[in-house]
Order: structure tokens, then sequence, then C-alpha cells
């Protein structure tokens, strides 16, 4: 991807101290990582390297993302609102870690206890189902999946495999039908569900299957 050619570095409205806002997400699963400014030497540093510059305010420099840490950012797009004055870098966090204090996204900080900040929603249904096997309790469905092993888990994913065939075909006579569409949707999610405690047995990573997606996109 030809960076230096994404986006008109001149045409952004810079604040009266010559700054926009960056917002940064993982480009595998959108989670928001870090908020920092930007200036036009910055961007334009960022835009020729491919890695994420900055301007720190308090320091009054630019700095190189990750270039002490090794947590580098490897931009994969790089967007600008409707009204120029904002942007959304889209990245490879290398590392896993943005924030300085080693979380994953400096949107660390709640009111409760929660075992990552939001991504899409494959990804959370996916930590929820790694929390129950870490943390096994009697009532979990989830859990007395992951107790039965292969033999329970992929039982299941072969029956809602024929489900989620059944189900297109019973729209296949009434194409766009609510009803059909409906039911279309719930043994879908049903499918992707079961792959996804499967994945979680296997101790394979959700956003590994993003990758694998992501490189034959």
């Amino acid at each position: 991807m030809e960076l230096h050619q994404s986006i008109p570095v001149e045409t952004i409205r810079y604040d009266d101290r010559g700054l926009v806002p960056a917002i940064v997400q993982d480009y595998l699963d959108g989670t928001v990582l870090m908020m920092a400014w930007m200036n036009q030497e910055s961007l334009q540093k960022t835009l020729e390297t491919g890695d994420t510059w900055f301007w720190s305010r308090s320091r009054q420099e630019l700095w190189h993302k990750g270039a002490t840490s090794g947590h580098l950012q490897k931009v994969k797009t790089l967007r600008y609102d409707c009204d120029s004055d904002c942007l959304l870098i889209s990245v490879e966090q290398i590392g896993d870690v943005a924030c300085h204090t080693g979380e994953r996204s400096c949107f660390h900080r709640v009111n409760r206890h929660v075992a990552a900040p939001p991504a899409d929603t494959l990804s959370q249904v996916y930590d929820v189902v790694c929390d129950r096997r870490d943390h096994p309790t009697d009532s979990s469905y989830t859990c007395k999946l992951l107790a039965g092993g292969d033999n329970k888990i992929l039982k299941k994913i072969g029956e809602e495999s024929a489900e989620v065939v059944m189900a297109f075909k019973d729209d296949s006579l009434g194409a766009g039908d609510p009803t059909t569409k409906a039911a279309i949707a719930g043994e879908v999610a049903d499918l992707f569900y079961h792959t996804l405690v499967a994945l979680a047995h296997h101790q394979v990573d959700i956003r590994d299957v993003y990758r694998k997606l992501q490189e034959r996109r």
C-alpha cells in the first residue's frame, strides 16, 4: 500500500497549535489502542515510513511509537473524517502492547473489571469462552462442552453445520423472506459459537484466524 498517496497532508485541518487528534485501532479486531496527537511533520513521517509517529505535547518533540519499547505500530490504513480534523489509523501492533503501562490498550480503565478492551463481537465471545475454559463453573453450557473434549465439541459442530445447510435450503424457494433470514442468522451464530469453543479448546487464538483471512483478502 502506498501510504504517502493515501492522504493529502496539507488538507488536514490542524488546530491552533498545529495538531490533529489521531485514534489508533488494531487492524484485526478493531480494538481502540490509543489516542495521540500528530502535526504535519509527524503525519508525513508516518506516511513515509509506515510506522506511527506522533507529537509529544509535554516534550515538544516528535516521537516514534515503540522505538524504545519495541512495540512498533505498522500502519495498515489511514483515514480522516468528514471535517478533515481527526485521523483514524489502523495498525498491526507489534507485541500486542500499545500502552506505556504494559496494557494492550490505553483505554483499560473501567468502573468494573473486564478481561479485555472492546473489540468485534466474535473476539468478545471468544474471550468469554476462554474465560470459561480457564475458570469453569458447573452451570455453564460452554464449560460442559469443553469438559466433553473433542468428541462433544466436534459433534456439535457437525450438527450445527448441517442445520446451517438446511436453513439455507429452506430459504432457497423464497429467498429474502424475513423469517428464514432470521433462521439462517441464528443457525450461523450457533455454528460460529461452537467453532469458537473448538478454537479455545485447541488453544488457537481467533486473531490467528483473522490473520489468515487478511492474507486471503
